[in-house]
């Protein structure tokens, strides 16, 4: 396994070049099988995969529990990171609120800390920038949690390049986390890789496989479970599913030639975007060890110029048909 640099010059640690994703476990992507998925958690650790990625509001709540059990017996092998300030309602999971003000961070962590079984989170991201909280507010809790020995390093997920810079005068932002893959290349235009290579701060770009769709396993609109909030995705849907299946067979292609499949060849244009200065680590997500396998053999791909010149002209800027999420959820990214 390679390793990446994560927090600021005068407290790094080194995280695994890959992140496993563990939001589908328990939600989202269809039915679970928790036995197979802590197997997958400890595979991932055997193969020097350290960086788990979990949030409250998965489940809601019960990824953190699964999560928590997976490492019970691990704790020194991984690094845990979770997330608060997306709240779910109780009587409609589909509805979600933001919350970012300061009570609320510290009793969110204090729930997190039970839940994953845990004295110290290692990585704690705000999951959604509140708009109606200053981020000074919010990030001035967190801070009081590292100070604390609760939370060792302090994240940001979907925030602007200005939230961004307002939040590491507060306290140190030692990882961003984004939705980036070659169907979603916004931050390379929004100033997000910009900013993160100027102050420091790791790149953890999640959905690198957009969601499953560039895994290529994904055929059908009926393929998809009655229950995966996938349906919901306007990538996934109508003519954008036509267009987007289109995009992946191009990719596959490529993949093919190279004697990869389409899951690593996308993962590797991930990991290969380190070389631009920032650290750029592909979250994904599965909850089976013989994707996981798969998928970590992305580590030792190396894409050759020519190699992204075929992937640029396949998969530039904007190639995706389709919104990455419903509207409605659209006005609660990159603030």
């Amino acid at each position: 396994m390679q390793y990446r640099e994560l927090g600021t010059a005068a407290n790094q640690t080194k995280v695994s070049a890959v992140s496993l994703g563990c939001m589908g476990m328990s939600e989202f992507y269809g039915a679970g099988d928790d036995a197979e998925s802590v197997a997958t958690i400890h595979a991932a650790l055997d193969a020097g995969v350290n960086f788990l990625d979990t949030a409250d509001m998965y489940g809601p709540y019960t990824n953190e529990k699964l999560v928590g059990e997976a490492i019970r017996e691990r704790r020194s092998d991984a690094f845990l990171a979770t997330k608060f300030g997306i709240q779910r309602d109780p009587n409609d999971a589909t509805l979600r609120g933001i919350n970012g003000k300061p009570e609320y961070v510290k009793s969110a962590c204090e729930a997190s800390l039970k839940r994953l079984g845990v004295e110290q989170i290692d990585l704690y991201y705000q999951h959604r920038v509140d708009a109606d909280t200053p981020i000074e507010d919010t990030v001035g809790a967190m801070a009081e949690l590292v100070q604390q020995g609760k939370v060792k390093y302090l994240g940001l997920s979907e925030a602007g390049p200005d939230t961004i810079r307002r939040a590491h005068k507060v306290h140190p932002i030692a990882a961003l986390q984004t939705e980036y893959s070659l169907w979603t290349r916004d931050p390379e235009d929004n100033g997000n890789l910009d900013v993160c290579r100027e102050l420091g701060i790791a790149f953890v770009a999640y959905s690198p496989l957009g969601r499953g769709f560039l895994t290529g396993a994904i055929k059908r609109f009926e393929d998809l479970e009655a229950d995966d909030y996938r349906r919901h995705s306007p990538r996934f849907q109508g003519e954008n599913f036509q267009k987007n299946l289109d995009l992946v067979a191009q990719l596959t292609e490529i993949a093919h030639e190279k004697g990869v499949t389409a899951s690593q060849l996308a993962l590797a244009w991930v990991l290969s975007q380190s070389k631009s200065g920032a650290n750029v680590i592909p979250l994904f997500g599965t909850k089976k060890r013989k994707y996981l396998a798969e998928n970590l053999v992305a580590v030792s791909v190396t894409l050759t110029p020519e190699d992204h010149a075929r992937i640029n002209a396949v998969a530039p800027a904007g190639a995706a048909a389709g919104l990455r999420y419903p509207a409605a959820f659209m006005g609660s990214v990159n603030r």
